[in-house]
């Protein structure tokens, strides 16, 4: 690691926990060649592809308070 990125990566760190995960966000971004448009179309077929999945009884579904007392474990 070079003397810059040791100095950024020491003043990203004195950062508050919401502001590092911001970092990290905007960082993480920055290497995604699709657009914001093109990942809400993605996500949005992924939901419907989803539903359907659901609609013709292709997913098994667990109740919440089943989930919430498994993870109360």
């Amino acid at each position: 690691m070079t003397a810059k990125t040791q100095a950024l990566l020491q003043t990203a760190l004195d950062l508050s926990p919401d502001e590092r995960a911001e970092l990290i966000d905007r960082l993480c971004q920055s290497f995604d060649a699709e657009s914001e448009e093109d990942i809400d179309r993605l996500w949005a077929q992924e939901a419907e592809e989803r539903v359907r999945a659901l609609d013709a009884g292709l997913i098994d579904t667990v109740p919440a308070e089943e989930v919430f007392e498994k993870l109360q474990r």
